[in-house]
């Protein structure tokens, strides 16, 4: 079976994840998960969607991921991972759908605007 590609993005954070068989090991930048994220949530955000489709035995992950903190990019993963998956086999997609793990959250920091302190905090009102 040849590698297939499929990218994540939460926030900031950017996710290339090439999905391949093998016994459930996953690489980020080079690093074991368990080494890269530290946090056990962050870990268990990561493989939520092998879990969700019991694959957690099934195939080997390499992550290329860059920008943003450990948690976009914990999630930027999840989603690069669950689209992965889909990649191999399409039925993973009822799985996946109803915990929401194929959706792109598109919040993201808002700008900071003119003449305030911040993207809507304002200068405080002075009555003299």
């Amino acid at each position: 079976m040849e590698k297939n590609v499929a990218v994540g993005r939460r926030k900031a954070s950017v996710a290339r994840v090439f999905i391949s068989k093998g016994k459930g090991k996953v690489t980020v930048n080079g690093k074991d998960l368990k080494e890269y994220f530290s946090v056990d949530f962050l870990q268990n955000k990561v493989l939520e969607p092998l879990v969700a489709t019991e694959n957690t035995k099934s195939f080997d992950f390499v992550v290329n991921v860059a920008g943003g903190g450990i948690k976009g990019q914990a999630e930027a993963i999840q989603l690069g991972i669950s689209r992965a998956l889909l990649l191999i086999d399409e039925e993973h997609r009822l799985a996946l759908k109803p915990l929401r793990m194929l959706t792109r959250d598109a919040r993201v920091v808002e700008r900071k605007k003119p003449g305030f302190r911040k993207a809507r905090k304002k200068e405080q009102f002075s009555k003299r």
